[in-house]
């Protein structure tokens, strides 16, 4: 993340949690899927809500009291979030009561979080485990890339990754100075 996006998210917040208040272990967190780290797709968080946020097995709703505050923010990025977390805790309540127009709803509901679970997009890698952005994966095949003079050799690492949010099938990643879109199933998670 840019010094600037972080030094105007403070400025913006009071250098504090956009979600819950807090002051302590603030992160930046980028609102799926926008890719710009500008503070108009970005928010000022908690390290430890930004985590449940990226594995959501690991949500306390205890952590998320806050929703009900932050959900009336006037930065949409804040509105998304508080969206997409009363959507995975199921506070239907709260989602009829807020307002969001056309584009910011298609952008809150981006990540599938309001979908059941049958419809939701996830990336699986060739051995079923979970992928998320940023994560790193190594090829378990050599592959052609299409359009390119090489071939990504089995075992090549791609770092970063960029999951493709319509399709659980595709990620996005750099080998060889090149971002290509890589198979899911052709790719094993690294720890």
């Amino acid at each position: 993340m840019s010094v600037v996006t972080e030094k105007r998210l403070k400025d913006r917040s009071g250098s504090k949690c956009e979600i819950s208040g807090s002051d302590e272990n603030l992160v930046v967190y980028l609102v799926e899927p926008k890719t710009d780290d500008i503070p108009e797709n970005c928010i000022l968080i908690t390290k430890t809500l930004k985590d449940q946020i990226e594995n959501p097995e690991t949500t306390n709703a205890n952590d998320w009291r806050s929703l009900s505050d932050s959900m009336w923010n006037e930065n949409l990025p804040v509105q998304i979030v508080s969206w997409r977390m009363h959507a995975r805790l199921k506070n239907n309540d709260m989602l009829e009561m807020m307002y969001l127009d056309e584009d910011a709803l298609e952008w809150a509901k981006a990540t599938g979080e309001a979908d059941d679970d049958e419809g939701k997009i996830v990336h699986k890698d060739s051995n079923g485990n979970i992928l998320k952005d940023g994560d790193s994966v190594v090829l378990v095949k050599d592959l052609d890339v299409k359009g390119a003079t090489f071939t990504a050799k089995r075992g090549a690492a791609v770092h970063n990754i960029k999951l493709v949010w319509d399709d659980a099938n595709l990620i996005e990643g750099r080998v060889e100075s090149q971002t290509i879109f890589i198979l899911t199933q052709y790719v094993k998670k690294t720890k």
